[in-house]
């Protein structure tokens, strides 16, 4: 069977103790790196010398496959048997396009271009005799053009594609004749074309003409008969490869100055667990895909330990010559990454166990560290789009900005001397087993096309541009601000809710205990035993859970709380007739705690909870928010709130995000003139006497375009921003209708596609009714995400704005589903806002990061919360927003799992990292430059209650607290004397 053999080849490693190479180091010394601000992304430029490429592969692209004496190849017989549905015989017909492929190349603004030669192209059944002029004449003019643009040339002898004859005449691979035959070849090319060649590869990727090609059977020439035959290949492939290096050394290093080497592909691979038990399992993967043949190249000319006592007898032996032989032919280390092997050709057997991975920046390092720090190129990389793509490939552009900033990384970071970077592939093309089901080019190739007509794809556009720069240089708006906050800026945390306990505490306990002196000391209730009533009036500090909650929000040390109050809880019924006294009681005694420690609270009427209904279940039950009585309802509970809170709140928000883009859109109307009729309310009756504020929160994650090169690419992004806050805002704090784009997009829509997208039209009566209901716009940001206008992924199309969501590969990922972290998207939410709407009060009413609940030392919320309040800092300072405050999201971990700053341990309260560092900015008022003088904020004096005795009636206090003392002595001297007592009577 084809998958039982794979696993002889990997004993279980356990069993086998290999020594393992220096590499092993890496996984630990990555894992010590600062997180998450080793992850974020690195502005800087490459070295001057460093060289930036593009590259094909012959049968990828050439096409003309019998044409002008051209021999077969492997891959036209391989193509033309068993499933295959299609073949390279015309592929992007670049060998009648040397001039469109010089064209994009020229576009391209890259150094060099590493193509492979068609050896059966040259000598049309593999030997010298088969000699075919109009082959090399190809070549010629493909070099000769490459000098007239000055790129230089980076040329593959052997790209997967051995001549038809040598396959059947000699077993291909298998037989070692073909290292004399490949020597013979290469010597040909090396004297025809070398002149003008300064780096070779002799042969690309090894591992998959031994592994797939003669094991598998998944590339050409599909052999998967003999378990023992890919290791032999790859025996012949290393002496066809030593062979070719000392031919070259010995006759052409001298006069071409060129240097040789052979294209090494890997995967990455990191532990599933952090024992170093999977860290030497993940070295035995690396050592049986890369170090197979590095390590005879780089190390001692033999093969990896772990591969020698694994296989034993099925591993060819080298002998001291051979190994002497091999050892050291490679003038450079040339390595290939991307999805030739990545996630699709690597089997499980060899991954033993643990998880494939991505990161180019740790596999560099570890060639760096196994192999003695070697100048690596990196000869291919990138990733790939569906064959559907045509020019907008977000895909694949972000993929290849993530791999060459991971490169530069490994320079600047880790000291790894990397000289070169080749993006794969110049052209779209014919991908092997994948055949045209993907697209790896870095221009559209239109295979419908007569001509095969090329087009710069997006990807092409961002690399040229990236080599113009020679990396990311820095930008002004990337660094830190320096400033601070003006005096009365609100520095405050979130929560979705608070915890509502209307049990009675100790101060209004009616049961009776008495105290277990001589036991354990623990206070016993004595059952059917009640005080007499007493006259005693409740207070709110009797709540015990107002005081706990009230405590840990006054350590943050901020100016403001921001909670939501429970519609359905304090109106069970939706009519305030039957109001829950008892629950409206205790948010009232917790807004006036907060009041008395100086914590300004932000009341929410009503919170969005999704698909979870937080309405009133009466009202639920009949239309929701649909039905104009839960509308009216609405009013008559926020005038109910008003009249009982309002004395201690001082800003409300009628609606918290009620701007789903699941919500229908006539849901969306009513819930407008909710808000709008219940901040009429306020304002013409609460106003006057309490004077507070009312607006509602938006939820405004950014959203940016996915490359922005011209004014088209930027519509998407607008589109989605009007559908998901102007929807809202416009008509609230502008027309007091919906967006124009919005209102035209939706009718060609439903004229298109016959959709029933039914946006209500405002009545005149309505519209001045919304119109102007704010005090100020309040927006909860956590994330952001890119559109653009294409098909790439079915499950992230947003079919109705007929945009494509993506994110950006390079930025910090949390731990939540689509939530990179992105702080930058923050400032431009908050310009956004203040280019419609000039002069607005800006709150950022929440904004946080969640993360694991058992990590208490939460770096990725410190990192989140100092980038993210810099960035409201710079849009206070820079570009003159009115941003009147900041709400970190959230309180604690009981009521938001993840988000808190407050961890518990059962009943255990935990501070984590981020609360320490969010009172130090709260401290500063923001980031004041180094060595400024500290500018002191005044605030309102404290309300104390207690202290007003003492301040005011300073003899009456002191003759209180003397009575106090008097008091409290004379109850422990008759204790103690009691007590006494007892003991001599006892004795």
């Amino acid at each position: 069977m084809k998958g039982t053999w794979i696993f002889w080849t990997l004993v279980l490693f356990s069993e086998t103790a290999a020594d393992p190479g220096a590499g092993l180091s890496t996984w630990d010394r990555f894992s010590k790196l600062p997180y998450p601000g080793d992850k974020a992304f690195l502005y800087d430029i490459f070295p001057d010398t460093f060289m930036w490429a593009v590259g094909t592969a012959a049968y990828s692209v050439e096409g003309a496959w019998e044409k002008d004496g051209k021999g077969k190849s492997i891959w036209d017989t391989f193509t033309r048997g068993g499933t295959r549905v299609s073949r390279g015989d015309v592929g992007s017909d670049s060998y009648h396009n040397i001039q469109a492929d010089l064209r994009a190349l020229q576009q391209l603004g890259v150094t060099h271009y590493r193509f492979s030669l068609s050896w059966s192209r040259i000598f049309s059944n593999g030997t010298k005799e088969s000699y075919n002029r109009w082959g090399v004449e190809y070549y010629k003019n493909l070099i000769r053009g490459l000098k007239e643009i000055k790129v230089q040339p980076v040329v593959t002898l052997y790209h997967w594609d051995l001549p038809d004859y040598l396959q059947t005449r000699f077993g291909g691979w298998s037989n070692s004749i073909l290292v004399e035959v490949f020597r013979e070849y290469a010597d040909f090319c090396f004297k025809t074309f070398g002149s003008d060649v300064k780096f070779w590869i002799t042969i690309d990727n090894p591992f998959v003409v031994s592994w797939h090609g003669y094991g598998t059977g998944v590339v050409a020439p599909g052999i998967k008969s003999d378990s023992d035959l890919p290791f032999r290949v790859g025996h012949n492939l290393l002496k066809a490869h030593a062979a070719v290096w000392h031919l070259y050394d010995q006759r052409y290093r001298a006069s071409q100055g060129g240097k040789v080497s052979m294209a090494l592909a890997s995967h990455w691979i990191k532990p599933s667990r952090t024992r170093q038990e999977n860290r030497k399992a993940c070295q035995y993967s690396l050592d049986f895909v890369l170090g197979w043949f590095a390590r005879p190249l780089f190390v001692d000319g033999d093969y990896p330990p772990c591969m020698k006592r694994n296989l034993t007898h099925r591993l060819p032996s080298f002998t001291e010559a051979e190994r002497m032989y091999i050892n050291g032919t490679a003038d450079f280390f040339a390595l290939s990454h991307g999805p030739a092997l990545s996630f699709q050709l690597i089997n499980d057997s060899l991954r033993f166990g643990q998880t494939e991975d991505l990161d180019l920046r740790m596999l560099l390092y570890w060639i760096h560290a196994e192999y003695n720090n070697p100048p690596v190129f990196v000869v291919e990389s990138g990733w790939y789009g569906s064959g559907n793509t045509k020019t907008k490939d977000a895909k694949h552009m972000y993929y290849l900005k993530r791999f060459i900033m991971e490169t530069l990384k490994a320079i600047r970071f880790d000291h790894v001397n990397v000289i070169g970077y080749t993006a794969w592939s110049l052209l779209d093309g014919y991908e092997w087993y994948r055949e045209y089901g993907i697209r790896r080019g870095l221009f559209y190739v239109d295979f419908n096309t007569p001509d095969l007509k090329r087009e710069p794809k997006t990807s092409a556009t961002f690399y040229s541009k990236l080599i113009e720069k020679n990396g990311f240089p820095p930008l002004p708006e990337n660094r830190p601000a320096q400033g601070v906050f003006s005096c009365d800026f609100a520095w405050g945390v979130a929560a979705n809710s608070i915890q509502v306990d209307t049990a009675p505490t100790q101060f209004a306990d009616p049961s009776v205990y008495i105290w277990n002196i001589s036991g354990n000391g623990e206070l016993k209730q004595l059952p059917g035993v009640k005080a007499p009533a007493t006259r005693r009036a409740q207070h709110c500090a009797d709540y015990a859970s107002i005081r706990q909650q009230v405590s840990g929000i006054q350590h943050i040390q901020v100016s403001h709380f921001h909670f939501s109050l429970n519609w359905s809880s304090i109106v069970p019924s939706g009519l305030v007739s039957e109001v829950n006294k008892t629950l409206l009681n205790y948010y009232r005694c917790f807004v006036s705690e907060l009041r008395k420690v100086n914590v300004t609270p932000v009341v929410t009427l009503w919170h969005h909870t999704g698909k979870l209904s937080s309405l009133p279940v009466p009202m639920e039950a009949r239309e929701g928010w649909q039905s104009e009585n839960t509308v009216q309802a609405f009013v008559d509970y926020a005038r109910l709130c008003f009249r009982h809170l309002g004395a201690h709140v001082k800003l409300w928000i009628t609606l918290n995000e009620p701007n789903d883009e699941d919500i229908e859109y006539s849901v969306g109307h009513q819930l407008l003139r909710a808000h709008a009729l219940a901040w009429r309310v306020y304002d013409s009756e609460f106003r006057p006497s309490q004077g507070g504020k009312v607006s509602l929160v938006l939820h405004m994650d950014w959203v940016e375009p996915a490359f922005s090169f011209n004014r088209e690419d930027v519509e998407p992004a607008n589109r989605v921003l009007d559908f998901r806050v102007g929807w809202f805002a416009e008509p609230i704090f502008g027309s007091g209708d919906y967006p124009e784009v919005m209102q035209s997009w939706l009718q060609q829509r439903n004229n298109i596609d016959l959709f029933n997208y039914h946006l209500p039209a405002f009545s005149e009566e309505d519209r001045r009714l919304v119109k102007g209901t704010y005090d100020f716009f309040a927006i909860s940001h956590f994330t952001t995400s890119m559109v653009y206008d294409g098909v790439e992924d079915k499950y992230t199309f947003k079919d109705k704005l007929q945009v494509q969501l993506i994110s950006d590969v390079t930025w910090i990922m949390s731990p939540r589903r689509n939530s990179p972290v992105v702080p930058w998207g923050l400032r431009k939410a908050l310009n956004w806002v203040h280019s419609r709407y000039k002069g607005v009060p800006i709150y950022v009413m929440a904004n946080g990061v969640q993360e694991d609940i058992a990590r208490f030392k939460d770096s990725l919320r410190v990192y989140y919360l100092y980038n993210y309040i810099n960035e409201a800092l710079k849009a206070y300072i820079l570009d003159g927003v009115n941003v009147k405050g900041y709400f970190a999201y959230a309180f604690n971990d009981q009521h938001d799992p993840g988000f808190g700053m407050y961890g518990h341990v059962q009943e255990e309260v935990i501070f984590k990292s981020s609360l320490a560092h969010y009172k130090n900015i709260i401290h500063n008022n923001g980031f004041p430059a180094y060595g400024t003088a500290y500018r002191e904020c005044s605030h309102p004096p404290v309300y104390c209650s207690g202290c007003y005795i003492l301040t005011k009636q300073p003899v009456v206090g002191f003759i209180s607290l003397v009575g106090s003392c008097m008091l409290i002595t004379t109850c422990l001297i008759v204790y103690y004397a009691v007590r006494r007592h007892k003991i001599t009577t006892k004795l």
